[in-house]
């Protein structure tokens, strides 16, 4: 009876430290697969903070920005010299598909935002990965190294700096 009582507190807690996290810096590998079974990876960085704050840091192949500030998402392409810039609804951020997630066991989360499911594990009460489907009909998986919670993260991050010599697409 005791150790189903340590494992429930553990469970418990694991659950309890997903839901709390107020920031997550972590590197990616993000495998898109399409319909033929052909596979692009591209490697970078993610830090994003509440309430509704990401940056993803593209590396390789290809270099980008990801800035997601509140309904908004703005892409800075340096090899292309331009800035896309393009409004999204509310419940598209980091943290509303994690406060969204359902257990469906110890390490397995589903969440599902605008009829698209997202699916979230953890690895000794850490996010690790998330899988979802794009809506090219890719399948996408995120695999997260280095992962970090409830870090300090600067509010200037998320601020882009555009040069002025790129072009701005709305």
């Amino acid at each position: 009876m005791k150790s189903v009582f340590l494992i429930y507190l553990f469970a418990t807690s694991l659950f309890a430290g997903f839901l709390d996290i107020n920031s997550f810096h972590a590197d990616f590998k993000q495998i898109v697969t399409n319909e033929d079974n052909k596979t692009l990876v591209y490697t970078g960085m993610l830090q994003a903070k509440k309430p509704q704050s990401a940056l993803w840091l593209y590396k390789n192949p290809i270099q980008k920005s990801i800035y997601i500030q509140e309904n908004r998402v703005i892409v800075i392409e340096p090899e292309l010299e331009q800035v896309i810039i393009k409004n999204i609804p509310d419940n598209f951020d980091f943290f509303h598909i994690l406060h969204n997630a359902k257990q469906i066991n110890q390490s397995t989360y589903i969440a599902t935002i605008s009829s698209k499911e997202y699916t979230i594990h953890l690895t000794k009460g850490i996010i690790s990965s998330i899988n979802y489907s794009d809506d090219f009909g890719n399948s996408v998986q995120i695999l997260f190294s280095k992962q970090a919670q409830n870090i300090k993260i600067q509010d200037s991050l998320f601020q882009p700096i555009i040069p002025s010599e790129y072009d701005i697409i709305q």
